[in-house]
This record gives structure tokens, sequence and C-alpha cells, in this order.
């Protein structure tokens, strides 16, 4: 006999259909939940593949500028013809390091940086050398910044620059210290500065104007050389001045 009316059903039987429902149920919700999984990891995977092709195939994000900084002596023209960017290109798969190594390649440059700028520029940001001093090399008038680079040919030497004389046998360290000498120099002091020779990195001679000498050694403790020098040549007029030991200078 039915109890419970209307469904036709005793409670054992509604009770099992109730179960069987219930089953269905979990089970529509949990292969729901693996399918939204698939469908969610397969969106991910239409929007990262679409991503990479935008950046790194399509031409949406190509070079189409280059933006130069920095540069004082070389002109723009030069920097963009020795970087050879490649105009075009997704911006993403530029060789940066290959347009940084040719640029460094170029004498004047001491530094150079080299980014993306997005969504379409390439950055170059150039640091040139300096010239501290000026040396004749095989007849031309060459800069020396201070790291003892030669570098560029000039018509004439610069006024307020100290010319530095080689000869054939100063090796490129003692360049290098002749340069970190001409560096430390003040201001008023190196204008009094006619010529610096160099024989070994510590055989160095500074030729003042008027034809004073002074020995200066190696590159070791010239802020306080120079500052010792200029006290001295306050003091009074001598014709050789020796530095090289800047706590006992010696005079003639």
């Amino acid at each position: 006999m039915a109890r419970g009316g209307g469904a036709g059903l005793d409670d054992e039987d509604r009770t099992a259909l109730q179960t069987r429902r219930r089953f269905a149920r979990r089970q529509w919700r949990r292969r729901w939940l693996v399918w939204k999984y698939v469908v969610s990891a397969l969106a991910l995977m239409l929007l990262l593949g679409g991503g990479l092709y935008t950046v790194y195939l399509s031409d949406a994000l190509a070079v189409d500028g280059v933006e130069v900084t920095g540069e004082t002596t070389l002109s723009d023209d030069d920097v963009r013809a020795a970087a050879r960017v490649p105009m075009g290109e997704p911006l993403a798969r530029v060789d940066l390091d290959a347009i940084r190594a040719r640029l460094a390649g170029l004498a004047v440059v001491r530094s150079v940086e080299v980014s993306r700028q997005w969504p379409h520029e390439v950055l170059i940001a150039i640091e040139e050398r300096t010239a501290v001093a000026v040396v004749e090399i095989a007849g031309s008038l060459r800069g020396l910044d201070r790291d003892g680079v030669v570098f560029g040919t000039l018509a004439k030497a610069p006024a307020g620059l100290p010319r530095v004389q080689t000869s054939a046998e100063t090796s490129g360290e003692a360049l290098r210290e002749a340069a970190l000498v001409v560096a430390a120099l003040p201001e008023d002091l190196a204008g009094q500065v006619d010529h610096v020779e160099v024989r070994t990195v510590d055989s160095i001679t500074l030729q003042l104007r008027g034809g004073r000498e002074v020995r200066w050694g190696s590159s070791a403790q010239s802020e306080d050389k120079a500052r010792v020098l200029e006290q001295l040549l306050g003091q009074k007029a001598e014709e050789y001045y020796d530095v090289s030991v800047p706590g006992t200078p010696t005079l003639k």
C-alpha cells in the first residue's frame, strides 16, 4: 500500500529516487568542473599563443624608429649607420647585444646602452669619450681620454688640452698612467702644462709653459702631488720641481 500519497511511491522508493538524483547532480557538477578547467586551460593557451604571435611573429609590434641620446661629436646618422637596427623586425626579436657590440666598436664611444622602447622603437644611449689630452701618433693628433684610450683625429690641438709626448717604446700601460695624471690636474694647473713626457709607467714629467719641469713619477697620489705643486708654484719660481714623493718634494 502506497504511503506518502500523490507520487505512487512508498517511502523506500522515494528515498532511492532522491538518492539517484543527488548522485546524478554530483556527477554532473564533477564533470562540469573538469570541463571548466579544460576550457579555461584552452582559453589561456589560445590567449598566450595569440600574445606570443603578436609579440614575436607579427608586425604589430615591429621596429619603426630609433631614438639616440647622448651623442655629441657623432651624429644621429653616424650612430644609426653603425647600429644597423633591423627596421620592420618584431621589437622583441631584435638582438640588442649585437647592436651594443657594433656601437662599442666605435673608438669615440666610451659606453652604450641599448634597450627596447615599446611599442615600436629601439633606444640607444651613448656616452662619448672626452679628451683630457692630445697625443701625436704616426704624425696625427689624436684625443686621449681619462682611461688612456686613444680616439679620433684632430686637425689641431684644442686650446687648454696638454700634449702627451710618447716614444716608440711607450707602452699602453704607460699611456694610461699619463692619462690618469692629466685627468687629476686641477684646471688652473692643467692650463700651465705645455706637454707631458711619458717614458715608463713611473717616469712621467710635466713640462710647464715657460720652461719649468716637474718630475711626477707615476699616477699614484696624483691629487696630493697636484696640491703640493700648486703650493710650490705659488711660493717661489724654480726651474725644476720633484713631487714624485709628495710628502718630501725637492726643488732646483
